[in-house]
């Protein structure tokens, strides 16, 4: 692996959590979302209550605008 490869910066988000966020602002609800990735309703919740607290935030529609903020998240 390339050095330069390693000092990329480091991702907020999980590819899984980056995954999520992109189908919700895509307006999939949570069981289109579990369907698409082939999971549970209940690990999609859990992803995005992961990045929100991360975020320190208190709603979907909040993270989303703050992961975009940050340039992690593009709509």
């Amino acid at each position: 692996m390339s050095l330069e490869k390693d000092m990329r910066v480091k991702s907020l988000l999980t590819n899984r959590e980056r995954e999520v966020f992109e189908l919700l602002v895509q307006d999939k609800t949570t069981k289109e979302i579990a369907a698409q990735l082939f999971v549970s309703e209940k690990t999609v919740r859990n992803h995005i209550s992961n990045v929100m607290k991360k975020l320190n935030v208190k709603g979907r529609s909040q993270a989303v605008v703050e992961l975009v903020r940050l340039g992690e998240l593009a709509i």
